[in-house]
């Protein structure tokens, strides 16, 4: 097992990375029921059939389990994370008498986790919760930093709350069920990683060729992208940098979340449209002057990696551009968005021309 320290003062926690962490996090579940604290797990039902050995451990310890969904089925089901669905959870807890000293361990995708996460930051006015991510973009992004919240009709995680987790395991075990287009969707996040920080990681995944769950390379990959998030977070932890800053993780989200409201959540995974964004932020920084070669190459390996670098069908552009003008990132009404000066040299830019975003659109459709 391989161990990082998000440095956050008295919030420090670490990220555990290895094959086959089963024993550790049912230690963590012990350890809340030897002293008496509850336990509640949040996950889909589907996750509890994949991985029934992981959840009948923990199940032992546990005070209530928590399904998502109307089905409780659907990894992705963006649309658990609403309004309604956050209420239900709140009173199952109440209902389970978790009280102050008790902790949700979230296990899941980003979907789990983001609900997870914000159920932890508001239930008595916030709880102890654990990251047990089981797709590769949780592992990488959305299972570390702290970023919680639901979606509105009006945009993505427009509700949410910095709220830092009490540790992270990331199993590569549990990859091992995740389907194929799945883990493409969380290369697409990799990816980002090399091309706002880290040129050597983005040279290495060019070598590597298409990397599966048990790929030998995986686990450092995943270190490594951790290792420059956890960096970020420790220095911008709110996302309070007037220029650079923790705005860098958002690589391509700007494309991406107007690709998601337009589209409808769940046409395109979340990493699908994270890899049409990276093209998008690649063609404007070209465009501008900023970069060379850069579409090329970035283009190039997300397809090596079996992602979409354009739209399977074309969407209205007033509608993209009117979803990216409600984008979490505006700020005084200007939209900022992340470019680049060369893999693994990124920056924040506010003025991007409206005629610019128009023809990136018009280039991906």
């Amino acid at each position: 097992m391989d161990e990082i320290e998000v440095s956050l003062g008295d919030r420090t926690y670490s990220i555990s990375i290895g094959n086959n962490l089963r024993d550790e996090i049912v230690d963590v579940a012990k350890n809340y029921c030897a002293d008496n604290r509850p336990l509640a797990i949040i996950t889909f039902r589907a996750l509890a059939r994949m991985h029934p050995e992981l959840f009948a451990a923990l199940e032992e310890f546990a005070t209530t389990t928590i399904f998502l969904g109307l089905d409780g089925e659907n990894e992705s089901l963006e649309e658990a994370k609403s309004v309604g669905e956050l209420s239900r959870i709140w009173e199952a807890l109440a209902e389970a008498k978790i009280d102050r000293s008790g902790a949700i361990l979230a296990i899941g995708g980003g979907v789990v986790g983001d609900i997870a996460g914000f159920v932890a930051a508001t239930f008595l006015r916030g709880i102890d919760f654990i990251q047990i991510p089981t797709t590769l973009l949780a592992m990488v992004d959305s299972s570390v930093g702290g970023k919680t919240g639901i979606n509105l009709r009006a945009g993505k995680n427009l509700v949410g709350a910095f709220y830092q987790p009490r540790a992270v395991f990331a199993d590569m075990r549990l990859l091992s069920t995740l389907p194929p287009r799945e883990f493409a969707a969380g290369m697409a996040e990799v990816v980002k990683y090399g091309m706002l920080g880290d040129a050597q990681l983005f040279a290495e995944l060019e070598l590597d060729g298409k990397l599966s769950w048990n790929s030998p390379e995986l686990p450092g990959v995943i270190r490594r992208c951790c290792e420059i998030k956890a960096e970020i977070v420790a220095e911008d932890e709110r996302e309070t940098s007037v220029e650079d800053g923790r705005a860098l993780l958002n690589l391509g989200h700007t494309f991406c979340h107007a690709i998601e409201k337009v589209a409808g959540y769940g046409k395109y995974r979340h990493g699908e449209g994270v890899a049409i964004g990276l093209v998008a932020a690649a063609k404007i920084s070209e465009e501008l002057g900023f970069a060379r070669r850069v579409v090329a190459r970035t283009t190039a390996l997300l397809r090596e990696n079996g992602l979409p670098t354009k739209l399977r069908e074309p969407l209205p552009i007033d509608a993209l551009v009117a979803a990216m003008a409600s984008d979490k990132k505006v700020r005084a009404g200007t939209l900022r968005f992340v470019l680049l000066r060369r893999i693994g040299d990124s920056f924040t830019f506010s003025g991007v021309p409206t005629g610019i975003v128009e023809q990136t659109w018009r280039e991906l459709s």
